[in-house]
């Protein structure tokens, strides 16, 4: 005697080898002997053997149609032998009944199980909604085959144009496309951003950095929304001085300048002016609301996206040929450069000239300045030699002068309009020895202007946000306190209204200050305080972002001279500096080596997607000296 059952919701046929009512003895079909209850014994049979009927039954239930037994089933609950009987029209036999249990119990959405062996039809309304959603989930997968298949060939589905930053950055993998495309990535071999480029739908590896920042920090893209223009504070007395910027040749959100003036009796009348788009619009404002989300202009090499629209920037730039509105903080010099006055203004200041670096600096540098050499006269050599003279004074004045003449910054310029094999973008990076006599004059004269008006806003008890150092530990808050790291009392960041929100604020709260007014933002204000916390946070991703893209841009730099040698220097293990931009690289075949050891590596390989790069050591250039070990030691810690 033989016996069909159900054990771990699969059906079993075996051989009956002892019956003991409650429970049997069953070998299986496959030779396993199992102990059995008796009521999960679902038919009992003589013919055929087990194996040939789960076989036979298999083929038959096959043959059946699941419709219509929905159809001719009733709708009370019924046992598959008695259906079987019914269906048939006589006493079915084994494979017979068994075919129909196979089919009921693969048929859940037509048959619902209600014991073993026992089904009941489920209800109309709920077939339909069932055979829909199959139906769906049928056309889902169509779908997902024909996009994946599309992709993989190269090319890019419809469905996919419209949503690509969400497939590359924050994929939802519970939609169709995302399930077509994740399948296509692990089909070809390639990952989401490389599919793309070879679909044609991502146009540059460029593009994949740049929009991953946009997605991130601008979702709704770079274009300002509707605002009322800036107010024209037309007012305001215009200053008897003829002021000067200094600035690099891309700068165009120009926030401060300088003056110099004599003064009656000897002596000069030195002006620091800082752009006052303050003065155009108000706390709460259109203005208001775009600076306060952005709270930073971003900077990229080749780009930038500002914190204000144009019409802001250009209305309260520091442009040559213009009376712009200005805070303005006076010293009073005397001849030896002592200051014996100062005064802080809220006025229009004459602009005329923006000098630039590049036209400057060959005119006015260390030599000049250091050697006593006479160098070529220009037009703003007498002003700007007393600047950097009154710069040394005020340095020496915070007990925190500085010897950084060894250390270079990095000029990027892009030429979007010359096309690579890595896309648009032909990359010039060039050099600049930092601690230059401009870059000292400008910075000594910011710091005295954050620190005195900070200084300003702390004697009014007006709030402001500062930064603070102690401990080596730089961070912003609402109280002043001092900056070890400058040498000073306070410091409110002040100088770059047109570039940063925190500055504007401080303006705001100045302002208040001059002309005796209520602050915009009140003592213990909340408001102020969210500023500074999204603003610290901000502008750290900021940060991160350039330097993400000074790296990238680095790699374009290097797979336009392929082939190229270049040197560096060790810094740590096998970490090198390059010389010629500015790009630190792992080494892993770099032997054993001090630190400050210049060294020669071949670049072997870049992946611009992943902005890695890939350097064997060539040779050693010059062993270096103890002082450099150390020094190189310490910076690459």
């Amino acid at each position: 005697m033989f016996l069909l059952f159900e054990e771990d919701g699969a059906f079993k046929a075996g051989t009956i080898l002892a019956d003991n009512d409650s429970s049997l003895q069953v070998e299986t079909s496959h030779g396993k002997r199992v102990k059995l209850k008796s009521n999960h014994v679902l038919m009992r049979f003589r013919e055929p053997s087990p194996a040939e009927l789960l076989s036979r039954a298999e083929a038959g239930a096959e043959e059946l149609d699941t419709a219509f037994l929905w159809e001719v089933c009733g709708d009370d609950e019924f046992a598959f032998d008695e259906f079987a009987t019914e269906y048939h029209g006589h006493t079915p036999n084994a494979v017979e009944s068994a075919s129909i249990l196979l089919r009921l119990h693969s048929a859940p959405i037509y048959f619902h199980r209600k014991g073993r062996g026992r089904f009941r039809k489920a209800p109309a309304e709920i077939l339909q909604a069932a055979l829909a959603g199959l139906e769906k989930k049928r056309q889902q997968a169509e779908s997902i085959e024909r996009m994946r298949a599309e992709l993989v060939e190269g090319r890019m589905p419809t469905e996919l144009a419209g949503m690509l930053p969400q497939l590359l950055y924050r994929p939802d993998r519970n939609r169709v496309e995302t399930k077509a495309f994740e399948a296509a990535c692990v089909d070809a071999g390639l990952s989401a951003p490389r599919l793309l480029l070879k679909c044609g739908a991502l146009a540059s590896s460029y593009d994949f950095h740049y929009n991953r920042f946009l997605f991130e920090y601008f979702e709704d893209g770079t274009a300002f929304p509707t605002f009322d223009p800036p107010h024209d504070p037309a007012d305001l007395p215009l200053a008897k001085v003829a002021a000067f910027s200094i600035d690099d040749a891309t700068t165009t959100e120009i926030d401060d300048a300088f003056s110099v003036t004599p003064r009656e009796g000897g002596g000069w009348r030195i002006g620091i002016h800082i752009a006052a788009p303050a003065l155009g619009f108000a706390r709460g404002s259109a203005l208001d609301a775009i600076a306060r989300r952005r709270l930073s202009t971003v900077y990229m090499p080749g780009n930038k996206i500002t914190m204000l629209p144009d019409a802001a920037v250009e209305a309260f730039t520091l442009a040559a040929g213009r009376d712009c509105p200005a805070v303005s903080l006076y010293l009073d010099l005397t001849a030896a450069l002592a200051v014996v006055g100062q005064e802080s203004r809220v006025e229009r200041v004459p602009i005329v000239a923006n000098l630039r670096h590049h036209d400057i600096e060959p005119l006015f540098n260390e030599q000049v300045l250091h050697e006593h050499s006479d160098g070529p006269d220009f037009q703003w050599k007498r002003e700007l030699t007393l600047l950097w003279d009154l710069a040394t004074v005020l340095e020496a004045g915070r007990g925190k002068a500085e010897d950084n003449r060894n250390q270079v910054d990095f000029n990027f310029y892009v030429d979007w309009q010359t096309h690579t094999t890595d896309g648009p973008g032909y990359v010039t990076i060039s050099q600049r020895r930092r601690g230059s006599p401009l870059d000292k004059l400008v910075a000594e004269l910011m710091i005295l202007a954050n620190s005195t008006w900070g200084k300003l806003l702390d004697d009014a008890g007006i709030p402001g946000l500062y930064r603070v150092q102690s401990g080596g530990k730089v961070r912003m808050t609402t109280a002043a306190g001092p900056h070890d790291g400058l040498g000073v009392d306070c410091y409110a960041w002040s100088s770059s209204p047109l570039r940063r929100y925190v500055d504007m604020v401080n303006q705001w709260q100045i302002i208040s200050v001059l002309r005796d007014e209520p602050p915009a933002f009140a003592p213990k204000s909340a408001d102020l305080m969210a500023a500074l916390r999204d603003f610290e946070i901000t502008y750290a991703a900021y940060a991160d972002f350039q330097r993400q893209m000074e790296r990238y841009w680095c790699l374009r730099w290097l797979r336009q001279q392929p082939g190229i040698a270049v040197d560096g220097k060790v810094l740590r293990d096998n970490l090198v500096r390059l010389d010629s931009i500015p790009l630190m690289v792992k080494v892993p075949s770099l032997p054993v080596l001090l630190s400050g050891t210049r060294v020669r590596l071949t670049i072997e390989n870049s992946d611009l997607l992943d902005v890695d790069i890939h350097a064997r050591y060539a040779e050693t250039l010059a062993e270096p000296d103890p002082a450099e070990a150390a020094d190189s030691a310490l910076e690459g810690s």
